[in-house]
């Protein structure tokens, strides 16, 4: 039976950071003058081991998780993935295992990673064209390469692959259309992202986030579209189909539209501490528990306590802060809990 938090809010999402490392410097999630030359990773023997993670998971599995998401920094830096991913697949009651990555390393290991039980892949791509994601990703990165991981994702059956674009003011958002004529026919799902608060290096702003609404009137104006229902409760993004046919588009409104009271997720750090809330201050050490030789039933214990406590609703009081209160409140870094 599905344990539920203070809000009714059931657990059936898990996801799982497996480095806080990456090799690129996007500015909303890892600004280089917060991660530079001088900043401290984890140590190997911070990291959770895979077989750590795996005891995790097969706890939560029985509570009621069902999906597990792979994420980082960027999880393909992890050596050795597939045999984590191996491991998952084989647990009760996981349906679905995806991964979110920059897909700089993805051509070369598409097919292993499906061949190990991975269901599904969500490439990050802000841009088209070289100079705009350069500026969005402080990386020297070629479309192209991260278009090949895609490409090769969905040779491998890693499909739908779904393509995750973060529109922010200023940068991207003249790339809208572009990204969206450049998917359209293809198998491929493309996803809008509201520029979000996560963390407390990348300067968030309101003024730079370019909403949902505002996403879809400029697809809208060349290729109509019309809604679609959601694929299962929880799902983050709202679906559009464009009418002549050509696929289907999401955006996810997590600043204009919150959809808190929907949230059945939670996230584990690379370094086994456990969030409920993307937003959250802080999370609860599970690494010590681990290593302390405790038993199946007290980790179940441990971890039902944290579901039933939680309520959390950030996104959704957001709105009735002013910027400066969001500005102070301390808050997790994505590279550190994953997307």
């Amino acid at each position: 039976m599905s344990t539920l938090d203070l809000l009714g809010r059931p657990l059936r999402d898990l996801r799982i950071s497996v480095t806080d490392r990456c090799n690129m410097r996007c500015r909303y999630c890892m600004p280089r003058e917060a991660f530079g030359p001088g900043h401290a990773f984890m140590q190997r023997e911070e990291l959770l081991s895979f077989e750590e993670i795996a005891r995790i998971a097969e706890v939560l599995a029985a509570q009621g998780v069902e999906k597990i998401r792979l994420t980082g920094g960027e999880p393909l830096l992890r050596r050795g993935l597939e045999r984590l991913v191996e491991m998952l697949a084989s647990l009760p009651g996981i349906e679905d295992i995806a991964l979110t990555t920059n897909g700089l390393l993805l051509a070369g290991r598409a097919q292993s990673l499906a061949q190990a039980g991975l269901s599904r892949v969500t490439v990050s791509l802000d841009a088209l064209d070289e100079p705009t994601l350069r500026a969005m990703s402080d990386t020297p990165v070629a479309p192209a390469r991260i278009l090949a991981g895609i490409e090769a994702a969905s040779a491998a059956g890693l499909s739908p692959v779904k393509v995750n674009m973060v529109v922010r003011r200023g940068f991207n958002e003249h790339c809208v259309a572009g990204m969206a004529e450049h998917f359209r026919g293809r198998s491929e799902v493309l996803r809008f992202i509201e520029y979000m608060d996560v963390g407390s290096t990348n300067g968030w702003r309101m003024q730079e986030v370019v909403s949902a609404s505002e996403i879809l009137a400029t697809i809208a104006a060349r290729w109509p579209l019309e809604p679609l229902a959601p694929l299962r409760p929880g799902d983050v993004a709202t679906r559009y189909r464009y009418l002549d046919g050509a696929g289907e588009i999401g955006v996810i409104h997590s600043v204009s539209e919150p959809f808190c009271g929907g949230c059945t997720r939670a996230r584990l750090s690379a370094d086994g501490r456990l969030f409920t809330c993307l937003f959250a201050r802080e999370g609860h050490d599970l690494r010590a528990l681990l290593r302390s030789d405790a038993e199946q039933h007290e980790i179940a214990e441990r971890l039902q306590s944290i579901w039933r406590g939680r309520a959390d609703r950030y996104s959704a009081e957001r709105s009735a802060q002013s910027e400066r209160v969001r500005s102070e409140r301390p808050k997790v870094e994505m590279s550190y809990i994953g997307g």
